[in-house]
């Protein structure tokens, strides 16, 4: 995709933000009732990129299988998700 666009830095602005979130994932869930550490997101992350999310580029596969970890662990839900990515696709559309 970066070369069809000419794009020289093949990362998308949100993967700092991704980043970000899940070192406060790290940090914060597994100390609480979740107990999603860093091995367990990690896990999670390389089973569903290798499996479900395969047709996935990164960091696209990092950032759907994370939502998936957090909708089965009920820290999201479908609703949220839905009605945050379609305010998302709404401004992205209005430029």
């Amino acid at each position: 995709m970066t070369a069809k666009y000419g794009v020289e830095n093949p990362l998308p602005p949100w993967k700092t933000s991704l980043d970000g979130l899940c070192d406060v994932l790290d940090k914060s869930c597994a100390a609480d009732e979740l107990q999603f550490t860093f091995k367990d997101r990690r896990d999670e992350e390389d089973e569903l990129t290798a499996t479900r999310y395969v047709d996935l580029p990164y960091p696209e596969s990092q950032l759907v299988s994370l939502a998936h970890s957090l909708l089965a662990r009920g820290v999201i839900n479908e609703a949220d998700l839905r009605e945050r990515l379609d305010a998302i696709r709404a401004r992205l559309e209005a430029d």
